[in-house]
């Protein structure tokens, strides 16, 4: 198979998800919302060796989580926030196999950590103007995990983790806040071009990660 084919593929059904399926009925547009997730796990398994590290199959599972949520979240923001959390832990799990500190790498804590408090005190605060103080527990959990998978994309080196983790946390962040906090144009647009995009960067990174994976597992997290 030419090796553009399946991302062609990816592209196109993600535009026709984002710019053609109707919000009703509800089931077709889950059905066509996890189609480029399909896509792009059959993607990831491409990318992978014959016999890939435990490393890079987490990444797989945390893809196949995230389109569970996909599916949740359409009926349950709970569920899907659950799924998604499942999703992180994986690849956060999955990266941290293939990190190693150094000051230099370590110091990208600084910005994510105050990006997701600035976002994470406005949602803290909408979410208490509004009663839902049930959320804010998974919402901070959430946030928590999903700053700490940035983290680790970010100190494996890798390029394509380090634009899809980024990708994903914009993703999330112009979510929570047009739920919460106040509405984003053109919203659903932006939302699933950086998911989209944040997941094919991910599955991409595969095929440069396993190149290096062999030694930085038996060297993981030193300074």
């Amino acid at each position: 198979m030419n090796k553009w084919i399946l991302p062609t593929l990816i592209g196109i059904m993600a535009a026709i998800y984002i710019f053609i399926i109707p919000q009703e009925p509800l089931a077709l547009k889950i059905v066509f919302k996890l189609i480029p997730m399909l896509l792009i796990i059959l993607y990831a398994f491409r990318q992978l060796p014959s016999k890939p590290a435990p490393s890079m199959r987490l990444i797989v599972i945390g893809l196949f989580f995230c389109m569970l949520g996909d599916g949740f979240i359409a009926v349950s923001f709970v569920a899907g926030l659950g799924a998604f959390l499942a999703g992180h832990v994986f690849y956060l799990m999955g990266f941290i196999k293939m990190s190693r500190l150094n000051m230099t790498r370590l110091a990208a804590l600084l910005p994510i950590g105050l990006y997701s408090f600035i976002i994470g005190r406005q949602l803290i605060t909408a979410l208490q103007t509004e009663g839902n103080d049930g959320l804010m527990i998974p919402v901070i959990a959430y946030m928590l995990v999903i700053s700490l998978m940035a983290l680790t994309a970010i100190l494996t080196e890798n390029l394509w983790a380090t634009a899809g983790s980024i990708l994903f946390v914009i993703s999330d962040s112009i979510l929570s806040w047009n739920m919460f906090v106040s509405a984003i144009p053109y919203s659903d647009v932006l939302i699933m071009t950086t998911y989209y995009s944040a997941q094919f960067l991910i599955a991409t990174s595969l095929a440069s990660l396993r190149k290096s994976v062999g030694h930085k597992e038996g060297k993981s997290m030193n300074m």
